[in-house]
């Protein structure tokens, strides 16, 4: 579909959209405001710039305003936006998950924790263990979530290294500070069809994020059982103080220099 203006974009946006190629000079804004514009309806839509200015030429921008840029007068320029759009089109339908905002300041952030050489391996399993003692659970773990996959600090009650990243619920926990709660997993549309859950016995699930001090989402600390459970707000505020306390041994070791900085 096209739009002639931003005012005609923005009544035409909704989350199916995964891609939008936009000029720069509009009646009523610029290519910017198209892409500002894009952000609300969709924050996961690429954005193509496709205009014959030059990039040092436009008259604002910023990072999170970042988009791929094809050039018009150069030869070829129709195909390489046909391939910038083909490559959006298939990476947005291999991901099944929602990505955070600015996620590549959060994947580098995560990419500073090696988990084979950090070195709070033996403090993450008493905290773990404690977890599931305290909450009465199958299994407590501490996993950070990567590009492609959720890779376990520590886990109680259970052998788990990594889990794929459209497979853990992790991946809906770090897009929020509030902690979350799947009392039933196969009541919820977002988890009752996923077949890793069922395989690892996950009926119920509990997550409070981890942050580093820049506010990036590195994963989360968890519990889950085999049976549909509810949590009081006093448990969700112990949780919460678990991963506070997680939060603070990463900072530490980072400090100790027990992770690269």
């Amino acid at each position: 579909m096209e739009a002639a203006s931003i005012r005609a974009l923005e009544s035409t946006l909704d989350d199916a959209v995964d891609c939008v190629v936009t000029a720069f000079e509009f009646d009523d804004g610029d290519g910017f405001d198209a892409v500002d514009a894009v952000r609300a309806a969709n924050p996961d839509c690429v954005c193509v710039l496709f205009t014959d200015r030059d990039p040092s030429d436009l008259p604002r921008g910023a990072p999170e305003q970042v988009v791929e840029y094809v050039p018009k007068p150069d030869d070829g320029s129709r195909d390489r936006l046909t391939e910038v759009v083909a490559t959006a089109a298939a990476e947005t339908t291999q991901a099944a998950y929602p990505l955070p905002e600015a996620e590549a300041e959060r994947l580098a952030a995560v990419r500073q924790y090696d988990v084979a050489s950090l070195s709070a391996a033996e403090t993450f399993d008493r905290l773990t263990a404690l977890m599931a003692s305290h909450f009465d659970i199958d299994v407590a773990f501490v996993g950070l979530v990567d590009e492609h996959e959720e890779r376990f600090l520590a886990c109680e009650g259970a052998n788990w290294r990594t889990l794929a990243r459209e497979d853990s619920i992790c991946t809906h926990t770090i897009l929020t500070d509030e902690t979350v709660v799947v009392e039933d997993v196969r009541e919820d549309p977002r988890f009752a069809a996923v077949d890793a859950l069922e395989e690892l016995d996950i009926r119920s699930y509990a997550g409070a994020r981890i942050t580093d001090d820049a506010g990036n989402a590195l994963g989360a600390v968890c519990c889950t059982d085999g049976e549909p459970r509810r949590y009081s707000r006093a448990e969700l505020d112990d949780l919460r103080r678990f991963a506070d306390e997680v939060e603070e041994q990463l900072r530490l070791r980072r400090q100790l220099g027990g992770a690269p900085r």
